[in-house]
């Protein structure tokens, strides 16, 4: 599957049940050689902004995770860092609160969106196509 497929398959995850980390990480299972179940466990508690919406977008955060996994551990704090970069240029922000609009009424990016987006974010910070 192409990295459009790949985010709509994880915004398709994410709208059946599974949260935002584990939307991404999972969409990702077949590339990292990790069962998908071992993904969804491993990212279950990083939904929600790490659990409170006042963290870094759990979407982003599978990303990262799957960006370790992708690397074998090599390199992956400045991957992150990129593809983190490129997730804020995409959504206008990192933090769940502030993608949510907590606080200011205004949603920058709603959450099927954001795991698109960490999707494409990672796809091309990788180069998978």
């Amino acid at each position: 599957m192409d990295r459009f497929e790949r985010a709509e398959h994880a915004a398709a995850l994410r709208c059946s049940g599974h949260n935002c980390s584990q939307a991404v990480a999972v969409a990702f299972a077949d590339l990292v050689d990790t069962p998908a179940e071992d993904l969804r466990k491993l990212a279950a508690g990083f939904g929600g902004g790490m659990g409170t919406m006042e963290a870094t977008c759990g979407a982003l955060i599978g990303a990262g995770m799957v960006a370790g996994l992708f690397t074998g551990g090599r390199g992956a704090v400045p991957i992150a860092a990129k593809i983190q970069r490129a997730f804020a240029a995409k959504c206008g922000a990192t933090i769940c609160k502030d993608l949510k609009g907590i606080g200011t009424g205004k949603v920058l990016c709603p959450c099927e969106e954001c795991v698109k987006n960490a999707v494409l974010s990672l796809c091309e910070t990788l180069g998978i196509a």
